[in-house]
């Protein structure tokens, strides 16, 4: 079975070890570097350069439609044979708010609210970027289902850095 694991930058090397992932999506400011691991080649790596902000701010680089396109095209060309490895800064905002939307419209059966529960019970610091499920929610047409599922789950535990974690693509 195919699934999807995130972690935090730091993590990321060890992560995509350990699961053999050969599929990569890094969500983080534009001009961090961030090297490719062992496994995984410049084809099979989604780079999405944006701020972990849910409102445009002057001299940032909010989350957009365009990214939430380029995330699911990326998503839905999985072949799913290994784990797709989604990784941010810190595993907290932006790969959590990805894993959530990839699960979502990799497998259109998932309710919303029970992933979201999900979601929380293998990550308690996940606070996913709601502007980025609000764009995917529009996108995937959702009807307000995936903004209203993370808002009911609240922020997550504070923590400088979230602990990685598998996200399945069923329930």
């Amino acid at each position: 079975m195919s699934y999807l694991v995130v972690s935090s930058l730091a993590e990321l090397p060890a992560i995509v070890a350990q699961h053999g992932a050969r599929d990569l999506v890094t969500l983080i400011n534009a001009d961090t570097a961030v090297p490719r691991p062992t496994g995984i080649v410049a084809e099979r790596h989604l780079f999405l350069g944006f701020n972990d902000i849910a409102e445009p701010i002057e001299g940032m680089i909010a989350p957009s439609v365009d990214h939430i396109d380029e995330l699911l095209v990326f998503g839905r060309r999985w072949d799913r044979e290994k784990p797709l490895a989604i990784h941010c800064w810190a595993g907290i905002s932006r790969s959590t708010a990805a894993a959530f939307i990839l699960a979502l419209a990799i497998n259109p059966d998932l309710e919303e609210a029970a992933l979201a529960q999900e979601l929380r019970r293998r990550a308690p610091s996940a606070t996913p970027n709601r502007r980025l499920v609000a764009l995917a929610d529009e996108k995937l047409g959702r009807g307000g289902r995936m903004v209203k599922a993370i808002h009911a789950i609240g922020r997550g535990e504070d923590a400088f850095s979230g602990t990685p974690f598998v996200l399945p693509l069923t329930l």
